[in-house]
């Protein structure tokens, strides 16, 4: 039985090469067999010349790698475990005690704990800049400034910055910008061509979570680049952290990638038509989304994504806020999420099922209520893949229930 068993292992079937289909092949690897012990010795773990490892890449991470990379418009890329992971990644890479990062008090709120827990105890400072005042994220840029984040368009509340400006004066003071760019998936505009003359960010964030899965059921990040220091500096952090994503779920990825447009266009599109339906109801004293006409940052997006038909049309995306009239109590709120049956209450986005999240905004910003903002309770729609009348017919149903009078 032994030999049997030895034979199971050592077996020495190997199919023929030249197989070619759809979908790239799913291999699952901690160990990698080498040749020999000279290619066990020269073979180099940052390249993808060879394999070393399993958490250093397999064929269908690095397949999964530089589709992503295409997708931003960068060069190179690493996967990680979330979009969580792929801010840390670079936070850490970058960072270090004495240092500085600029984050917009609009971002998405995992980036902020971490710089007030992790780095702060790493001896990190941090700062939160108006993301709408240019002037305010110049003011407070320093000779320890050494990363600043940006994010188009900002969590929760929806506001366009102006990223070529900020991206502009980064890069006039020498300091590395990092976007969060998962809101424009890569295809809202190009991050690392903002202006259509080259004007780049440094490095894009990309919770590979929401659009490039499409089905609400992967976790996995990106950081994607152009410059090969910054890019090994990034790995090498990936490598002693110890980051890497399942073969199954890069598969997944990998499988919706080919439809990320047609999703998010027809995500983009719904949001669009229900937003401006949400402008006639008087529960709402404003609604937010980059697109429409008087929302924080409509100019910034029309400059950054409304002539960008090549990569989408002037996307917006598949989400809106809105903010409900403070003279709605956060029970009547919670009452108008509760009643609606096709929106479910849920975090992320991007996936087929709409999703609702009432936010208590005055705890989630630093430097006090945005001057843009209405006053009132913020509420954030992502639209699914339902069609866009039925998920109208949800809001109105909700609203005569809740938030009537």
């Amino acid at each position: 039985m032994s030999d049997a068993i030895t034979d199971l292992i050592h077996h020495p079937y190997q199919p023929p090469e030249g197989f070619v289909a759809p979908q790239p092949g799913v291999f699952k690897a901690s160990t990698v067999i080498f040749p020999n012990a000279a290619a066990m010795r020269s073979r180099d773990w940052k390249s993808k010349a060879g394999y070393t490892y399993g958490l250093h890449g397999t064929p269908t991470t690095f397949v999964l790698e530089e589709r992503i990379a295409a997708l931003e418009g960068g060069l190179q890329t690493v996967l990680v475990p979330s979009g969580l992971a792929a801010i840390a990644n670079v936070a850490l890479a970058l960072l270090k005690t004495g240092d500085e990062v600029l984050i917009p008090d609009n971002a998405y709120g995992p980036n902020k704990a971490l710089a007030e827990g992790e780095l702060a105890a790493f001896g990190i400072a941090h700062q939160y800049y108006d993301p709408m005042d240019v002037a305010d994220l110049a003011a407070r840029i320093t000779p320890k400034t050494k990363l600043v984040w940006l994010e188009a368009a900002g969590s929760v509340t929806m506001e366009m910055p102006d990223l070529i400006a900020q991206t502009r004066l980064c890069r006039e003071r020498g300091v590395v910008s990092a976007l969060d760019n998962t809101w424009g998936a890569g295809l809202a505009f190009n991050a690392f061509n903002l202006d259509g003359q080259g004007l780049a960010v440094d490095v894009s964030a990309h919770a590979l979570t929401k659009y490039p899965s499409g089905g609400g059921d992967v976790l996995m990040g990106a950081v994607t680049t152009r410059d090969d220091a910054l890019h090994l500096k990034i790995k090498h952090t990936h490598m002693r952290l110890g980051l890497g994503v399942g073969a199954n779920d890069a598969e997944a990825v990998l499988r919706a990638l080919p439809s990320i447009a047609l999703r998010y266009r027809a995500q983009d599109q719904a949001a669009r038509a229900l937003a401006r339906w949400c402008q006639s109801q008087p529960a709402f004293a404003q609604v937010l989304h980059p697109a429409l006409s008087g929302s924080p940052g409509h100019t910034h997006w029309q400059a950054l994504c409304g002539a960008a038909d090549e990569r989408g049309g002037g996307a917006a995306a598949g989400l809106f806020s809105v903010v409900v009239d403070d003279r709605y109590t956060s029970d009547q709120v919670d009452a108008f999420c509760d009643a609606l049956r096709l929106f479910k209450l849920g975090y992320s986005w991007g996936g087929p099922v709409s999703l609702v999240v009432p936010y208590d905004l005055a705890s989630m910003r630093a430097n006090g209520w945005p001057a843009q903002l209405a006053r009132g309770t913020v509420v954030r729609f992502s639209t699914g893949l339902e069609a866009a009348e039925d998920l109208q017919a949800d809001l109105a149903q909700a609203v005569s229930v809740a938030l009537q009078g």
